[in-house]
């Protein structure tokens, strides 16, 4: 017998499985519905946990305005590097999407039950860079205003009203790590800064010289190509003295801190004037476009002491202009909590992106390792407890999870690669179950977009950024999309979708229950091969009010159990004794006592 299953014989919660429920019928099948229960609060109560999100890149969802498909104007000198890199056949140059599309598509998101939107960075990008464009918005020339490409300042002030009417919140992706491309040396890119740009054959990277070799004379000289000298914005953005020069990061040691990424200008982030730069620009945005919160990049490329002043800075601002929710979450790519909730607690970022979470769920529902391997992430939920003066009572439920993003590819291109040679029905099955692990173990769920549609892709990067307006794209257009006969040739919208509608199930579940949002969460079975995996979500009372300790909630206990087996698994394994009420299960099974394969079920205890 291992340990996890050791454990939850000895554990004193009480178990409990329906026998009978007259209502089971209508728990199997989701409808189209209005997804957001009643009972959710308005926008500017709500705190992170309550959000279901759908993180989206604006270019690639829909083109309601070709005016703006070229940015900037081709006569527009102060934008001029902003004009242009629209090829629509090219998956890695702008494709026409803009936020009056976004704004169009409302509807679609909120009935999904999306109650927070996740947009890569709008601000005005260096539209063309080494043969590719700026489509994704991570080439920021401009802090100052938006990406003329995806519309006006006007227009996303409108598309963040237009949500908020429906009770939508819309998060920032933010960047202060680096800037465009613009910083160019010498003995990489010759005397006029212009090598790479007129021969790309010469190479794409200069290689990274630690603060020991500079102290030893050995250098780069750098250069800003004629013209570029004032590029960027705010002004003191094109001093060379804010940035570290000291070419490119390999990723490891010093360099993943100093180093630039992949060419883009690195920031001295150590240097007063930049930290107080950032922080200022990140305050005149909140202040003229009041977003609900920030996702922040590249967030492990920047020194701690960094973030020990942005994060409570912009947080208690965000408070004085009466965003008094307003939150922030850092990605920092790294697989181990010790290291993701360093930046939750040292750093003082509110929570983080959960890398771990979608590397458990990937080795249990892509490789067939046992359950524990999920056991075996959330016995690590206490590093991320904190209580900072800004940052009260945060713990693990406010951890931020996917399955799946526009950098490492989606879940589902997981599957299809999957040496287990998975079929489309089990593709689709694993599909759905890890999207039920991110919904309803702790943590707050994002849905990449695209993944709704059945989105597969071939790869991470610019193969995992498909279109869902019709895409002229012939690498995405070839792919077999799961549970549709669609292609991305196709508009792909469709709300009949099996895994929209499963998704507007599992956030009708999520927003309906709080337990699934502010529940204490506790493993109470694992093993040592794929099968169940159980978990109890509680809410305890507190001082015989019933209240949880924000006041806000009754006590409430529900239990889900998932299967990652291709086997009917038994639930005796579990040691019920006693009876309880079934909320839902994703497949309905011939016995009550029994889990279908590759499914999940909720019960209220």
């Amino acid at each position: 017998m291992n340990f996890i299953k050791k454990c939850s014989l000895l554990t004193a919660i009480s178990l409990a499985f329906i026998t009978s429920n007259p209502s089971y019928a209508t728990a199997q099948t989701p409808e189209i519905f209005k997804a957001k229960a009643a009972s959710l609060a308005p926008y500017q109560q709500r705190e992170l946990q309550d959000e279901v999100f759908y993180f989206v890149l604006p270019d690639r969802f829909y083109n309601a305005d070709t005016s703006n498909d070229l940015g900037a104007a081709a006569d527009d000198k102060k934008r001029a590097a902003s004009h242009g890199g629209l090829d629509t056949t090219h998956k890695g140059m702008y494709h026409g999407g803009d936020l009056a599309g976004l704004t169009e598509k409302l509807p679609y998101l909120d009935n999904m039950g999306v109650s927070a939107i996740w947009l890569t960075p709008v601000l005005r990008n260096r539209a063309m860079q080494a043969g590719t464009s700026g489509y994704h918005g991570y080439w920021i020339l401009d802090f100052t205003e938006i990406d003329p490409h995806l519309g006006s300042n006007a227009e996303l002030k409108n598309f963040i009203d237009q949500a908020h009417k429906r009770n939508i919140k819309v998060f920032f992706d933010i960047i202060t790590n680096h800037t465009a491309d613009v910083i160019k040396y010498k003995e990489c890119h010759g005397e006029d800064g212009l090598g790479w740009i007129v021969d790309a054959a010469q190479g794409t990277d200069c290689p990274f010289i630690s603060m020991a070799q500079m102290a030893e004379g050995n250098q780069y000289t750098t250069i800003i190509p004629k013209g570029d000298e004032a590029l960027k914005s705010p002004a003191w953005l094109n001093d060379i003295s804010m940035y570290h020069n000291q070419g490119d990061s390999f990723w490891h040691g010093e360099s993943a801190v100093r180093g630039d990424f992949s060419g883009l200008d690195d920031l001295y982030t150590g240097n007063p004037t930049v930290v107080n730069g950032m922080i200022d620009i990140y305050k005149d945005i909140i202040e003229e476009f009041k977003p609900d919160g920030f996702r922040i990049d590249t967030v492990k490329h920047v020194n701690i002491e960094f973030w020990q002043l942005f994060s409570p800075a912009l947080l208690k601002f965000a408070k004085e202009q009466g965003i008094n929710n307003f939150t922030m979450f850092a990605e920092v790519y790294s697989y181990e909590p010790e290291i993701l909730s360093r930046y939750s607690t040292e750093a003082k970022i509110p929570t983080v992106l959960d890398f771990a979470f979608q590397g458990a769920v990937t080795k249990a529902l892509i490789e067939q390792q046992g359950t524990e391997v999920l056991a075996q992430l959330f016995a690590k939920d206490h590093f991320y407890q904190s209580n900072h003066k800004y940052i009260p009572n945060t713990n693990a439920n406010s951890l931020v999870n996917f399955t799946g993003n526009h950098d490492m590819g989606r879940f589902a291109y997981g599957l299809s690669q999957s040496p287990h040679n998975y079929s489309e029905q089990e593709q689709i099955d694993r599909n759905l179950l890890a999207n039920a692990m991110m919904f309803f173990s702790r943590g707050v769920p994002v849905i990449y977009y695209g993944d709704e549609q059945g989105f597969v892709g071939d790869g991470g990067d610019q193969a995992s950024r498909q279109d869902m307006m019709p895409s002229l794209v012939d690498s995405y257009n070839d792919d077999d999309l799961l549970a549709t006969d669609l292609t991305t040739a196709d508009d792909n919208f469709d709300t009949n979708h099996l895994f929209y509608r499963s998704f507007a199930k599992y956030s009708q579940l999520y927003q309906q229950y709080p337990a699934l949002r502010f529940g204490q969460q506790t493993v109470i079975y694992a093993e040592d091969k794929p099968g169940i995996f159980a978990i109890t979500r509680e809410i305890k009372s507190a001082d015989n009010n019933e209240l949880k300790s924000n006041g806000k909630y009754k006590a409430q206990k529900l239990m889900v159990v998932f299967n990652t087996a291709i086997t009917t698994q038994k639930l005796s394994a579990l040691g019920a004794k006693n009876n309880g009420t079934l909320v839902y299960r994703s497949t309905e099974s011939s016995k009550a006592n029994e889990i279908a394969p590759l499914s999940f079920a909720i019960y209220q205890m």
